[in-house]
């Protein structure tokens, strides 16, 4: 038994594949560059003084003086690349049905 799928169930179907696919594709590229990001904090925190205000905090805590953080969390990057393939598979598999 074959059921007509509506406009609507197919695009909703095709969002999932779109968010899964850019979960996974960005969070992954954002663990390539993890060692990048490491190496460029090095070079940074190496070259302030440390009588500079709060130079040892900044450091210290992985943020910048805005708030950013320097380096990408390993593990949650991971978990959001893990659920973004899920979906990704989950998405298309539910295409070709």
């Amino acid at each position: 038994m074959t059921f007509a799928a509506s406009f609507y169930d197919e695009v909703l179907r095709e969002l999932v594949v779109a968010l899964g696919a850019a979960l996974f594709v960005g969070h992954g590229l954002a663990l390539l560059r993890r060692r990048r990001d490491a190496d460029r904090r090095a070079v940074t925190a190496g070259a302030r003084s440390a009588k500079v205000k709060g130079a040892s905090r900044a450091v210290a805590a992985g943020r910048t003086r805005d708030g950013e953080l320097v380096q990408v969390p390993f593990a949650r990057s991971a978990a959001f690349c893990t659920l973004g393939f899920v979906m990704m598979v989950a998405g298309i598999a539910s295409l070709t049905v």
